[in-house]
């Protein structure tokens, strides 16, 4: 039959953006359906406005640290509104490059929520069309657990459009997005605490780099408790919030944050129309295609729940469009050796295997650590220390892993991911020649074990 569209794609983030507009470069007709706003949670409510935030944080260190270096700054001011209004600003202009990225690449753009009403066909405002094939690329959503008075509690979604800083903020998780937003409400003057339920935050890191971290947090002064959860939360009647812990202990603070995951966005979808199935964490299940039990239906990104990243669901959506339209071309994502960063202050920069995933696997280990005073803060009083580590396979010499917790953590283990992506050896690196003076170099001059 004739369908009105070759590929209907559910969902303008990151991954279906790049799906649909591929599949049109290829010739394909498309169409993509959008109920909130183009560039997904990334752009919107996740990685790019949270990467702004992080930098207006960063601030506070760079004026205390300045005096160090002659300069002479009256008090500080710092007002929360502004950072917003501007952060706003530059989100409505991203959203405005999506739309013309879109539009130029002839996707039709659907606004409103789309419902799949068969295999091969979609409603939204109204109308019904048909496709050959339909993506789901609806993201992820944050959840917060439904304990008495969670509605007072706000996610990642309400923080970025918060009217004022709170002066006291109770960050509640253990993951990056706890660890980062803990990081700027601190940086930016908030009275901050951090709990979590394990024992340390950050499970799956390396060890090294979740105690590291916990050691510069607490040096800043950052009110980190674990092995914590909350019971209940109480509105005041002076607008504060009482938490009581399942300890008994009570805290008091004006804004809780939770950060302690993200369900796949599946509301109204429609999915009981189709064959499709879920995991039993409630994510899309796909086969290595991204195909789901329902043939003409193929799903990616967040909602899939693989590896949650911008630029994994990017890879995921043109091996989508490739497949299906430029087969010739198509390759399939290689989800080893992703590079990642945590945004928390100081950055994490990580790639390859954690030093407990190397030996778990049966890898002969070489541990290889650095833990220095970068030269930057040689003229000032502040004691923090960048950590950077690498896992080498000790019978192969081939690096494994490659960790830092450090400024611009993140912008340099990109480069070093290329290497590993490429099969470094710890010979290669001892043979590259360091750029100098920078904190980078420690990486191709760390010549002695420190466990093996």
């Amino acid at each position: 039959m004739a369908y009105d569209f070759d590929l209907y794609v559910i969902g303008a983030g990151s991954g279906g953006v790049r799906a649909a507009r591929f599949a049109a470069g290829f010739g394909a007709k498309v169409a993509v359906a959008e109920s909130r706003y183009l560039g997904g949670t990334c752009v919107n409510v996740g990685c790019v406005p949270k990467k702004l935030l992080v930098y207006g944080a960063h601030f506070a260190e760079d004026f205390e640290q300045a005096g160090g270096f002659g300069w002479s700054l009256d008090e500080a001011q710092f007002d929360w509104p502004t950072l917003i209004a501007n952060k706003d600003r530059e989100i409505n202009r991203l959203n405005g490059i999506y739309r013309n990225l879109l539009v130029n690449s002839g996707v039709t753009l659907h606004e409103g929520h789309a419902k799949i009403v068969d295999p091969h066909q979609v409603e939204i405002n109204g109308e019904r069309f048909t496709a050959k094939n339909i993506l789901i690329a609806t993201g992820g959503w944050p959840q917060i657990p439904e304990i008495p008075g969670h509605e007072h509690a706000i996610s990642s979604n309400q923080a970025f459009f918060l009217k004022t800083l709170p002066k006291r903020v109770l960050v509640v998780g253990g993951g990056y997005i706890a660890v980062e937003f803990a990081g700027i409400f601190h940086g930016l003057g908030a009275e901050t605490t951090l709990l979590y339920r394990g024992e340390l935050f950050l499970r799956g890191f390396d060890t090294s780099v979740r105690k590291h971290l916990q050691e510069e947090l607490t040096k800043r002064g950052m009110d980190l408790q674990f092995n914590a959860d909350i019971e209940r939360i109480d509105k005041q009647a002076d607008g504060s919030l009482k938490v009581t812990l399942k300890d008994g202990r009570q805290l008091e603070a004006d804004c809780v944050f939770y950060a302690t995951g993200r369900r796949p966005m599946l509301d109204n979808l429609g999915l009981e129309n189709t064959g499709v199935k879920l995991d039993r964490k409630g994510f899309v299940e796909v086969d290595e295609q991204y195909q789901t039990a329902e043939p003409s239906i193929l799903a990616l990104g967040d909602v899939i729940g693989r590896v949650q990243l911008t630029p994994v669901a990017l890879a995921e959506g043109m091996a989508v469009a490739r497949r299906l339209f430029k087969p010739e071309q198509y390759r399939p994502v290689d989800y080893k050796m992703i590079p990642t960063a945590v945004f928390s202050l100081p950055n994490i920069g990580t790639v390859g295997l954690t030093e407990e995933e190397a030996r778990e696997a049966g890898h002969e280990v070489q541990i290889f650590e650095s833990r220095f005073r970068p030269m930057k803060l040689t003229l000032t009083e502040c004691q923090e220390r960048t950590l950077m580590k690498l896992v080498v396979d000790a019978k192969t010499d081939k690096v494994l892993g490659c960790h830092m917790v450090g400024p611009d953590a993140g912008e340099i283990v990109q480069g070093l991911a290329i290497a590993l992506k490429a099969g470094a050896t710890k010979r290669h690196f001892d043979e590259t020649i360091g750029v100098h003076p920078t904190a980078a170099e420690e990486f191709v001059t760390m010549r002695s074990p420190v466990a093996g």
